[in-house]
Formats: C-alpha cells, structure tokens, sequence
C-alpha cells in the first residue's frame, strides 16, 4: 500500500533534497528499478514484460489506429522482426529514422537535435544497451520531467502490422534505438495516442532540463542570426515550425515547405558568394524527405557562385530532408525558433558573463492562492509571490552587458496522467519594483501594496501554453515576481525558473507575515474588539460556574460534557451554518489541553480551553466579512494571521484541504479545531527548540499532524 497523499508529499520533498531527481539520481518512473528488474529476468532466464506499459491497444490509445488496423496490430521483440538486431548501427544520426502513422514530427526534429550533442544524447540514451550481452528484453530511458530527472524502463515489445513497425522505424532495419526511444517517451506521455501533436520547445526541454527561449519570427531581434551562430556552437538544441495552413493537415507549399510543421536547426554559417557574406540557417525535416526547393536549396544555382571549400562542407544534393536556405527566407517562411540549452550563457557573446538559474516550485490552489490576474484586484495578493534581489555587475561583464540581465520562465505541470487529457490554463506574471518603505517588510505583501504599484516588467500576454517566457532588463534592486492565472480560483502546480546575469538573491514570499499587513492598510485603522469580558473569558466566576454545570463529582469535564458546554454555549445562536462541534473535536481539544494528562480537563485547563476558543470565535466572525456564518478560503488566510499564527501558501492549502467542506468553505467549529492544534503544535516544537526556528523534520511533523 503506498503511503498516505501527505506523507507521499513530503517523502518526495525530502528525496528531492537528498538529490532524487537529479540527473545523477533520476527518479524511478513507475517506481521501477531498471537495475533490479534486468537482474531478476537474467537470474530466471525470463524476457521481461512491462506491466506498466503492457504490449496492447491501450498503450497505443484512442483515435490513432483504426479498428480494423488495430485488430492486426502486433507486438514483436526485435529479434522477432530481424536477424541481429542492434541498439545503433555505426552510431547515432539524424538520417537514422523516419517517421510513423503517430503525428510527432515534433519529437523527431527534437531528435534530430539531441543527435549533434552526445554529451545530451548519452544522458537521454544510454549507450551501454545491446541485444546480445545480458540481454533479457529491458531497456530504459532517461527524461526530464517538470523539475525532476526520471529513469523511464520499457521492454522491447514493438507495435506492427505485417511484421512492419507502425511508428517510428530505422532507416537502418536491424537498428531499434528511435523506436524504443519512442516508446520509452510514449510511456511517460501516457500511450502513443497522446504524442500527437505538439512543439519541438516540449521535447527539446525534457532531454536536457535545460532553458527554453523562443523567438517569434514576425517579430525577430535584429541579431537573431548571431544568436544563433552562437547558440549552435554552445551545445544547445534548436528546433522551428512553419506556421499552420487552412487546414490542420500537413499540406506542402509550392516552395516545398510543409505546413504546420516541426523542423531541426542543424547548422548556422556565413558564407561567401560573390564577395559577399550571405548567412545560411540549414535545417532537417524529420520525415526524412521534403525539400525546400527556393534559393539555396540542393539544386539552387547560387552553389556555383561559392568556394569549392564551402560547396564541399555544406552541399549535399540528395533527397535526404535537409536544406539551406537564408536568414531572410527562414524567417519570411517559419513561425518561430525554439533554442533549449542548459544555461544561456551565448547570448552575450561574452564568456565572463555567466547567467545563474533558480527553480521553485509552486501551485495555485483555488480559494487560496488563486488569485487571478491584476483585473482581479481584491484577490491578485493572493497569488504566490517571490522576492528577488539584483545585484551590480561587476568587470568586463558589465562592458559587454547586452539588452538583457533577467530571464523569467513560467512552466504549468499536468494535473492527468495522459499529455493529450492535460488542459493548460492561461498563465503569465508580473514583476514589481518593492519601494523603499516595504524593502524590511517580511512575508506576503497585501492587496494595497498592488493597488497602488504598476509592474515595471510582465509577460507579454497570458496564454493557455506549458511556458510562457521573457526577458527584461532591470537595474539594480528589490523586485517582486507574481505568477498567476488569468482568471481566479484555478488549481495547478507549476515551476518558476528565474535566470539572473547578476548576483541576486531569490526567495518565497509567503512566510512570517504579519497579521496587521494582511488585515489593514496603512489608511485603515486596526478595529478595537466590541466583545464584552464574558465573551473574552474575562468574567472568571461566571466561567467557574459554567465549568460546575457541567462537570462530573470530581470537577472534571470530559469530552462529551465538552461537546454539550459548548454547544449549548458558545455555538448555539452564533453560527448561521454549524452542525456544532463533534465528539471527535472535543476529544482532539481535551488531548491537546489536558497537561495533567487524565483524559479529562480540571477547571484551570477549562479556563485555558475557554478563553482560547471564544477568542478564535471573535475572530472568526470579523473576518467572516460576507457575514455567510463561514470562512471561504480567502477569508481564512485572514483569520490565521490574525490568530497570530504565522504560515506559509504551502500549509495553508493543506488547511484548505484538511478542514473544508465540500465547498472549500470552513465552518466555525472546524476553524477553532484548526488553530487550537495549529498553536499548540507550534509552541512544543518551539520549546524543543528554546524559542528557535522549527527545523525540518518538525516541520514535516506539522504538516502530518494538521492533516491527520
């Protein structure tokens, strides 16, 4: 049985921090150990099969294969297709592959990059893989998938129709290493169905864990040819695509270029013709054939006006889907350029300037940390915020510094299993300069902070992609980050990379709030409690008496008589929507206030009990501000800071999920069960701790016990 969803959550929060994940480390996708189960097929002379990925229909998904072609469908080892079968055939190339009926040209022209970079490639694909030593039918894959590296294991079972291969296939009939590649990727997406269609950028992404940049080519920098020159010769991948025609199909264009379309960038050059330098872009179609036939292009009669040297390195006049053509032409023709590299560091041109990433992972939960956009002002602060700190850049780089010194990457993680179910929210940021007067001001900054500050930096629209991304430059100082969707109340998680070509210093925003920066602006004064003493337990005798009524011959109240004190006290005619504090409430209160440890509570532990729960009723109802008799989400982010207690997005989502009802709202007797053990198990592990920070691992307790 795996364990609990808390418990899940923070043994993979505690993996990632020992280095699961990493590419040293990769995750166990499935939770299958490659190592372990090739030892156990080799020990029992056994061909492993994937149960997790099985050799059927629903491996290969809906709407892709016809019935009656699936109805032939079957899955074959290699070795039962050909005689000596290989992974590779004199090493890996573009040229190796064509592909299948599944419409993935987008991680094929991937492909056809990850192949120019073997330090990538052998970090995808480890090369140590054979059918002939040890071979038992396993082979894995390595992906990185939104933040983590995972090690993904399939067997080698082949979907085909008359012995044929009906996806991705070698060019070479004897090499397999594409189409386990492919399969490997289609497990992690879900089946094969859900690989069609997409963006080279996706791929690209999860075979390096690297940056994203994209250019729009309407729209291109006047220096994108050197960007690219430089981009090719620092090891990152570059795949484009050709804008759609009327139609979804891809359809060929006179010039040969097929519409709607993912192609590989496979090389940047200057060349000579006719005294003068001419920039050339060659590119692959992953289909292995299908030209572009304008200036250029394989049979173009501009060769004859270039050095024999330049003819010799670049021509190749064959039916092989590769080409040249020119700067002007590639982006006249393509709808933008992807560039995926570990670290942007070739788009100064200079190697002193180093840019330093930073990822954080965050999740809008509706209710509580989704805010929306700024059309929404009353709930934007709500959102998750990040404090960056930018430094002065210092030597050559600061001679040398181009356009751009922050680069800010928004990425939304699926929330289903299958790539083709996951429906992306339309997502964006906001970047806002912190004033001088809010520089010392810890936690989340409030609704007026944004009332009365515009953002000197955003993305350029909120759209409905995996990533939005841009670039800015900002001088020297404090700034706030504000991730959000468009609309509120949506729930996703998602990673927030932020690269810096400066010293800067980056943080989560949501931590040790004050309640009065929550609560009040600094026009609105703080309100003064209108309830009387007996309400605030200050009438001592009247409470004493209360105790007797209820208590047993030894001056001692029990659960149950708890549950009737306040019941018939404290809830009944305050609460609009109450069902009144339950047995298994009042027990939780008794343990958490009974320090004589009897199982009941004595009346100076009554007096304790009662003075905390008719202050936290107070509370409750000023900040029940729509007087509904119950806190929505956002309302109880206010009550607990104003109970003192400080937290985080993080826990209070789990609040939110712990202790509201159906409809996310929390009722009175839930909100004084919550901050009862909230504030008691905040004071023990400070006391373990003489008053210290809580560590981790007592953190992880809190989480448990606020759940539990």
């Amino acid at each position: 049985m795996p364990p609990p969803g808390v418990c899940m959550s923070i043994m993979q929060e505690r993996h990632k921090k020992e280095g699961v994940g990493s590419l040293a480390n990769p995750e166990k996708h499935s939770n299958q150990d490659f190592q372990q189960l090739k030892q156990y097929c080799l020990v029992r002379g056994v061909r492993y099969i994937d149960e997790m990925f099985p050799p059927d229909h629903n491996s290969i998904g809906d709407g892709l294969v016809s019935p009656d072609d699936m109805a032939r469908v079957v899955w074959l080892r290699p070795a039962k297709m050909v005689r000596n079968p290989d992974f590779t055939v004199d090493g890996i190339s573009r040229f190796d592959f064509g592909q299948g009926i599944v419409g993935d040209c987008w991680f094929l022209a991937s492909i056809g990059a990850l192949t120019f970079q073997k330090h990538i490639l052998e970090q995808v694909v480890p090369l140590n893989q054979s059918f002939k030593d040890d071979y038992c039918g396993i082979f894995h894959f390595r992906f990185w998938r939104f933040g983590r590296w995972v090690d993904v294991v399939i067997d080698d079972k082949l979907p085909t129709v008359d012995g044929r291969l009906i996806f991705v296939h070698s060019k070479t009939p004897n090499e397999f290493w594409p189409a386990l590649l492919e399969k490997a990727y289609a497990k992690v997406c879900g089946s094969y169905a859900d690989m069609n269609l997409g963006t080279p950028s996706e791929a690209m992404m999860d075979f390096t864990g690297g940056i994203h940049i994209t250019f729009k080519l309407t729209d291109a920098p006047p220096n994108l040819w050197d960007l690219l020159f430089r981009a090719a010769k620092s090891k990152s991948l570059i795949g484009c695509g050709t804008p759609q025609g009327e139609t979804s199909a891809n359809t060929v264009a006179p010039n040969g270029l097929v519409r709607g379309h993912a192609y590989t960038v496979t090389g940047v050059r200057q060349i000579m013709s006719q005294g003068m330098p001419v920039n050339l872009i060659r590119l692959f179609n992953p289909w292995g054939q299908g030209e572009w036939i304008g200036d250029w292009s394989d049979n173009s009669s501009l060769w004859q006006t270039v050095s024999p040297d330049d003819q010799k390195m670049c021509l190749s006049v064959e039916e092989n889907g590769e080409f040249w053509m020119t700067m002007k032409h590639f982006c006249e023709n393509f709808a933008e350029v992807d560039i995926c590299c570990l670290c942007p560091d070739f788009l100064d041109g200079n190697p002193t300037c180093h840019w330093t990433p930073s990822f954080h992972d965050g999740r809008w939960v509706a209710g509580t940390t989704s805010g929306g956009c700024m059309n929404f002002p009353n709930s934007f602060w709500t959102n998750p915020q990040y404090r960056v700190k930018i430094g002065e850049l210092g030597g050559d780089c600061s001679e040398t510094q181009g356009d751009n010194n922050l680069l800010v990457s928004l990425m939304q993680k699926p929330d289903k299993r299958n790539r083709r179910l996951v429906k992306s929210l339309h997502i964006g940021f906001s970047v806002f300069e912190v004033p001088a007067q809010f520089k010392g001001q810890g936690g989340k900054f409030p609704a007026f902070f944004f009332n009365n500050n515009v953002p000197v930096a955003q993305s350029k629209n909120y759209v409905n992609a995996r990533e939005v991304m841009e670039f800015f430059r900002l001088k020297p100082g404090e700034y706030l980050i504000v991730p959000s969707t468009f609309k509120p109340n949506e729930t996703a998680s998602f990673i927030l990379s932020i690269l810096s070509k400066v010293k800067a210093q980056i943080h989560e925003n949501s931590n040790d709030q004050d309640m009065e920066e929550i609560l009040f602006s600094p026009k609105t004064p703080k309100p003064t409690p209108t309830v009387d003493l007996e309400h605030k337990g200050g009438d001592v005798d009247s409470k004493i008496t209360l105790f007797q009524k209820y208590s047993d011959e030894f001056e001692e109240v029990d659960a149950e008589q708890l549950q009737r004190t306040l019941n018939e006290n404290l809830i009944q005619g305050n609460a609009k929507k109450t069902q009144g504090f339950s047995l298994e409430s009042c027990q939780s209160m008794v343990a958490l206030m009974d320090t004589s440890i009897t199982g009941k509570l004595n009346v100076a532990e009554f007096l304790r009990l009662w003075r905390k729960v008719t202050m936290y009723k107070d509370i409750f109802f000023h900040t029940d501000v729509d007087r509904s008799g119950m806190l929505s989400l956002s309302e109880l982010r206010n009550a607990i800071m104003a109970s003192g207690i400080r937290v985080g997005d993080d826990m209070l989502n789990l609040m939110a999920l712990r202790y509201g009802g159906c409809s996310g709202n929390i009722s009175l007797e839930s909100f004084i069960s919550l901050v009862l053990r909230m504030d008691c198990m905040t004071k023990i592990f400070r006391q373990l701790n003489d008053g210290g920070a809580i560590s981790l691992q007592e953190n992880e307790w809190m989480y448990i016990s606020m759940y539990t």
